[in-house]
């Protein structure tokens, strides 16, 4: 079974999709999916579907909603020829919940949390090349936002913040690593929407005065930080991190002239800059 959550779901057995159209069996299998070979209590599906006031009839309403989803299975199983299991084989019962059986098939936020690891051992080993490229490839999974057309209840809710935060943090350090190897410029245009989309976050902002600055845009640097300083203080009544200010103030104190650095000479001002605020 081949699962992909990091978009609109999609959840496949031989190549045919098992999604049904409903919006409730729909979220019965986003949380099966999210939590792929483990068990998921009745209990939790119950409080996905109806929250803290379940109806009456809410686990036999449960148990019809598994039965649709089998039916789906049954036919997918049908289709690609697979007479070794059956559908209760793939959407197993057992003891106070259920569990879909993945059988070896792709599951794709897996498959970015084994990539983005990858990605973030070689940042920690200090290879901006490799990092850049395996973060790369984790986000390319992304298709959207996590489960973009299922209705959350407040347990898919809460894995979509989970993955939401996990794309941030790649994405994070594959910036960093791609100002680490001087591609400052290439990075101007994604930075420019990142800082509009995110509008109070310090890390992204901290990105991009430094990548403005290796641009030989200093002002436009020095406005980012003004920009967002007046948005922390009028809606947060906040002033700027520490590591932030510092920032600013290494590049309000560098000559306008000097060049802007690319490649390793960019590198080496990273260290006389002030460490990226987080």
């Amino acid at each position: 079974m081949d699962i992909e959550v990091l978009g609109a779901l999609s959840v496949q057995e031989n190549g045919v999709s098992v999604v049904p159209t409903a919006p409730k069996p729909r979220q019965v299998l986003a949380l099966l999916a999210l939590n792929a070979d483990q068990v998921v209590p009745v209990s939790a599906l119950v409080e996905e579907l109806w929250g803290v006031l379940p109806p009456r009839s809410a686990r036999t309403t449960l148990q019809t909603y598994v039965l649709q989803l089998r039916e789906l299975i049954g036919v997918a199983l049908a289709r690609g020829g697979d007479e070794r299991c059956s559908a209760k084989d793939v959407l197993v019962t057992v003891p106070g919940g259920y569990r879909l059986v993945t059988r070896s098939g792709r599951v794709d936020f897996r498959e970015f949390e084994r990539r983005a690891g990858a990605g973030y051992r070689a940042m920690d080993g200090e290879d901006y090349r490799a990092g850049a490229r395996l973060l790369a490839e984790a986000l390319s999974l992304f298709r959207g936002p996590a489960l973009a057309d299922v209705q959350a209840g407040a347990r898919t809710e809460m894995e979509g913040r989970r993955l939401e935060e996990a794309r941030l943090c790649a994405l994070d350090q594959r910036i960093e690593a791609d100002l680490r190897l001087g591609r400052h410029r290439e990075l101007l245009p994604e930075l420019t929407v990142m800082v509009n989309q995110y509008r109070m976050h310090e890390s992204v902002h901290g990105q991009f005065m430094l990548a403005l600055h290796r641009s030989g845009r200093r002002s436009e640097a020095l406005d980012v930080y003004q920009r967002l300083r007046a948005t922390l203080v009028s809606e947060l009544g906040l002033e700027p991190s520490a590591a932030l200010s510092r920032l600013q103030r290494s590049i309000l104190m560098a000559r306008a002239e000097t060049p802007a650095p690319t490649g390793a000479a960019a590198e080496a001002a990273d260290r006389r800059l002030v460490a990226r605020p987080h």
